[in-house]
């Protein structure tokens, strides 16, 4: 039987959209990894952590203080999700805490205060939907019994806010959520700064935290990252070893993250700005327009498939 051309039309128009979305998720299959990823919770004696994926490549991570059971959620875009986890794990959630305006970390704030009447939400930023306390560098508040400190680290957006996590009197590894400021191995784009901007964020601001914190960032980007750091150093061992592991978490749906300010020093292109074989490779003895020059080719770099 012949379908009236209206209805081929439609028919037509969906085959089309599965299409492009089939197309789409092959690619972030093969560009991000397995395409179902796994949450994963890490455990300390003063706090807990689950990072829950989210969408294609962004973490939301809960944020459990174990003396209390209160619980903070860092970037909610998928509040549903949120819930689910706050259930599972029997805690309260009292706080967002929100590095960025942009809607793949902000875009649940509404639907999550709804969900959860009375909730702190935390940002730097006037854009960021659903906000209760805007914040400046240095501003502290707590989680239960944990202490949280506001990092301004602009550049990626002008507003941008990390978040870092302390214990007193522990001896354990802090945390530090950074958004689209720090990632393993990578940085954010430079939306709104400059590379002078990144360099206080990285290298003054995140750089100056102890060297066994632990890094939560916004995206599951390890593996590219990982080959431009690389391209960049291609006798750095560290890389290489960090791409091999990251390659065999992949291969499990395992995330890569957390990873520590110490690591980053390590392998991280962007936090190796002051370093010659760094400079030497885009030409600059400046670390600054060595930060401005090894972003402008990452943002040009076409990842290789090994």
């Amino acid at each position: 039987m012949l379908l009236p051309v209206h209805r081929l039309a439609r028919v037509t128009v969906t085959v089309t959209v599965l299409a492009a979305a089939a197309r789409r998720i092959g690619s972030l299959s093969a560009q991000f990894g397995p395409a179902v990823r796994k949450s994963e919770t890490v455990i300390q004696a003063n706090m807990k952590v689950e990072l829950l994926p989210a969408l294609a490549d962004n973490y939301m991570y809960l944020l459990i203080d174990n003396e209390t059971r209160e619980a903070a959620i860092v970037d909610p875009v998928e509040p549903q999700k949120v819930v689910e986890a706050v259930k599972k794990h029997g805690v309260k959630l009292t706080t967002v805490l929100t590095t960025h305006h942009h809607w793949d970390h902000a875009g649940g704030n509404t639907e999550l205060v709804k969900k959860v009447p009375g909730l702190q939400v935390y940002g730097g930023d006037d854009r960021i939907g659903a906000l209760t306390c805007k914040v400046s560098h240095k501003k502290t508040f707590q989680v239960g019994s944990l202490n949280v400190k506001c990092l301004f680290t602009p550049c990626h957006t002008s507003g941008h806010i990390c978040y870092f996590v302390t214990k007193e009197n522990s001896s354990e590894a802090p945390a530090v959520f950074t958004g689209d400021t720090l990632f393993v191995a990578g940085c954010g784009k430079f939306f709104e700064g400059s590379g002078e901007e990144m360099y206080r964020a990285l290298i003054d601001i995140l750089g100056s935290l102890p060297p066994q914190t632990r890094v939560y960032c916004g995206h599951e980007y390890t593996i590219n990252n990982l080959k431009f750091a690389r391209h960049v150093e291609p006798n750095n061992e560290a890389i290489r070893q960090k791409l091999a592991w990251a390659k065999e978490h992949y291969d499990l749906g395992k995330p890569t993250i957390p990873s520590t300010i110490g690591e980053e020093f390590s392998y991280n292109p962007f936090m190796r700005v002051r370093e010659k074989s760094v400079q030497d490779h885009v030409g600059q003895k400046d670390p600054i327009l060595t930060m401005d020059a090894v972003r402008k080719e990452k943002d040009r770099f076409q990842v290789p498939k090994d």
